[in-house]
């Protein structure tokens, strides 16, 4: 197995964040510190991450239903929870994409790298569904803006499914994730976002979980989760 699939598959974190591990020389193989994210490892070949022994996990996806005020990281230094606090397991888990404090609705987390990778590289667009309620009744104008997309500082954000719930609700289907994109969408069409959820991701629905609950997810509904979403 490549060292830096062994990595994410040892539950230390995503793919991506195992190339940047390996590349600052903080993983080892005995005693010697590696930089080919490439290379062929196995259990007995006794990788290390910051001189601490690493080896593949059984790997969880677990669904939880964030209230507000809850962080959406593996560790918060400061006092407000994080996800995996309200997660019953033992496992090295990390969140899969993020929603903002005041946010709620539906995130995973698991110790499954290349699933992680997976469910969030913009190559394979799986669709993340949100509601929002909004300070005031958009109009048709604003609607097929946020549609066709609105200019942010770092440019356009790309084409959305939107359609109105109710005179101040709206429900929209992203298949990118900028930093609270939602909300500065709204901004930049001149209204605020009063609540945010986010109801689905890609073929799951959040469905009756309460918040702040969480179940692990069943065997078909990882199946689900690996079908490309583009089929």
């Amino acid at each position: 197995m490549r060292l830096v699939k062994y990595l994410a598959h040892s539950g230390v974190a995503s793919r991506r964040r195992s190339e940047e591990l390996i590349a600052a020389g903080r993983v080892q193989i005995g005693g010697e510190t590696i930089r080919d994210p490439a290379r062929d490892v196995s259990f007995e070949s006794g990788v290390e991450v910051d001189g601490r022994p690493v080896s593949p996990e059984p790997r969880e996806v677990w669904m939880l239903n964030k209230p507000v005020g809850v962080t959406s990281t593996a560790r918060e230094p400061g006092r407000r929870r994080a996800v995996t606090d309200l997660i019953a397991s033992n496992r090295r888990l990390y969140p899969v994409g993020r929603l903002d404090a005041e946010s709620t609705g539906l995130i995973l987390l698991t110790n499954d790298g290349e699933l992680a990778n997976r469910l969030m590289h913009p190559r394979y667009e799986v669709p993340r569904t949100y509601r929002a309620r909004l300070r005031r009744p958009p109009g048709e104008l604003d609607l097929a803006r946020l549609r066709e997309g609105v200019e942010l500082d770092e440019g356009v954000t790309a084409p959305a499914g939107v359609r109105r719930i109710s005179p101040r609700v709206i429900e929209l289907i992203m298949h990118e994730g900028r930093n609270r994109q939602i909300r500065r969408m709204a901004a930049a069409v001149g209204n605020e976002v009063v609540d945010l959820e986010r109801i689905a991701f890609g073929p799951l629905q959040l469905g009756a979980l309460d918040k702040g609950e969480s179940r692990l997810l069943k065997t078909t509904e990882l199946r689900r989760l690996w079908k490309d979403p583009r089929r």
